[in-house]
């Protein structure tokens, strides 16, 4: 590479930097509406149980599905999260390994532009008065399959443009898209949560679908592609095409399973609050569901400063794994005491749900980054690029495995907060 090609290389290197951070961000923008959405009961007036129909009564567009049995809702809600995270768990896998063999701009750019429509279908529910169930958990189930295209993508993206040495400190500032893109879906979609829900997910939807158009346009995926020599230089034609890892020789790879082990807890708690902390929010501080969206934010704030930090000691020390083992280490019994403590007021609440983000999403953020971007060139590959992408997806769908079982319980917790006699008891 030539001496006058470095200052492009620089500013194309910022230039990815900032546009894979804001394409991942609408990814998790448009998750996050689902969570808000949801919080909207009990609302009793007219025909309506929060967002569900009532049988035998006139239709109400402020609903998603029918009910018979208003003690289900619960379940009904669980059923439309466990459809996102299934299809997502399993879908990770698959798209890691299609994903090294495609080419991450137009596999993106396919994945955004799909999962825009569908999180539009979702509001479109509203627009066109539709109370099926089935019909939305179909949309989770596409939607959750379409939206696996990204992080695969963008972290081998990432990881094709920055050297090990610095990977810690920058993808811990560039992983806080994940909180920037749930900070900014709490907040769009709590602005119309009690008047029209339907522009909770239309919103998002438009915002990811244009971002995937930006994606097409912009979005270089290795530093290789922008080089400019200003001389001749001599082509030496490789004897072997470096090919894309097999799914089993990726597993072989050192770390790996560990860390796709570690990341299935860590995982599991982070989305369990993704999910559920609004609802949990409104029961144990009995806020409304746009109060309750907004401090729910709050645990996304300590997770920007946790990954960050967690970046930053791991490249000073050059140990990734002892960070994430000693952040969740502290993390357990700060976790349980938040359970206790959230009981007792919104200053304690909103203390302890900084410090739970920190500890929680700051070995997260460290394992699906830096770690993955570390697995993917590991020295036993030999120089072969061609694993990132599976190994991201490797360890990302193990913590999907996760989320997926722990959101299965945690709503019958949820469920005993709404009753009296047990609400001082846990």
């Amino acid at each position: 590479m030539s001496r006058s090609s470095l200052p492009l290389n620089k500013h194309q290197e910022s230039l990815t930097l900032i546009l894979t951070f804001l394409l991942y961000t609408s990814f998790h923008l448009s998750r996050k509406p689902i969570s808000i959405v949801k919080v909207t009961y009990p609302d009793l007036h007219c025909c309506c149980y929060g967002m569900f129909l009532l049988v035998n009564e006139e239709p109400c567009k402020n609903i998603f599905f029918d009910v018979s049995d208003k003690s289900n809702y619960k379940q009904l809600l669980g059923a439309m999260d466990y459809s996102f995270l299934c299809a997502y768990a399993v879908g990770m896998y698959l798209s890691g390994i299609i994903g090294e063999r495609l080419p991450i701009r137009l596999y993106l750019t396919v994945g955004m532009l799909t999962s825009g429509l569908f999180t539009c279908l979702f509001g479109l529910g509203y627009v066109y008065n539709i109370h099926s169930l089935g019909f939305y958990v179909f949309v989770q189930v596409a939607n959750g399959l379409v939206q696996t295209t990204g992080w695969p993508s963008v972290v081998t993206c990432i990881g094709n443009w920055f050297g090990k040495g610095r990977r810690g400190l920058i993808m811990g500032l560039w992983n806080s898209h994940t909180s920037v893109g749930n900070i900014l879906g709490s907040l769009i979609a709590g602005y119309w949560v009690s008047s029209n829900w339907g522009l909770s997910f239309i919103v998002p939807g438009l915002i990811i679908a244009a971002m995937g158009v930006v994606c097409f346009l912009f979005l270089i995926e290795r530093e290789e592609s922008v080089c400019v020599p200003v001389q001749p230089v001599l082509v030496v034609k490789s004897e072997s095409k470096p090919t894309a890892i097999s799914f089993t020789g990726a597993l072989r790879i050192p770390g790996v399973i560990e860390f796709s082990l570690c990341l299935l807890f860590a995982k599991l708690v982070s989305y369990t609050f993704l999910f559920w902390l609004p609802l949990y929010i409104t029961k144990a501080a009995h806020l409304d569901a746009k109060k309750a969206g907004d401090l729910s934010t709050l645990f996304d704030v300590g997770g920007i400063v946790g990954g960050i930090l967690a970046g930053v000691i791991s490249d000073k020390l050059g140990k990734r794994a002892t960070t994430c083992a000693v952040m969740l280490l502290l993390a357990a019994p700060t976790l349980y005491g938040f359970s206790m403590i959230s009981q007792l007021g919104l200053g304690p609440t909103t203390g302890m749900l900084l410090v739970c983000g920190g500890l929680v999403n700051g070995p997260y953020s460290l394992i699906t980054t830096a770690v993955s971007a570390d697995l993917g060139t590991h020295k036993s590959l030999k120089g072969n690029a061609k694993a990132l992408s599976t190994v991201t997806a490797i360890i990302d769908g193990t913590g999907s495995v996760g989320q997926y079982h722990w959101s299965a319980d945690l709503k019958d917790y949820i469920a005993i907060l709404k009753l009296p006699k047990y609400r001082n008891t846990i």
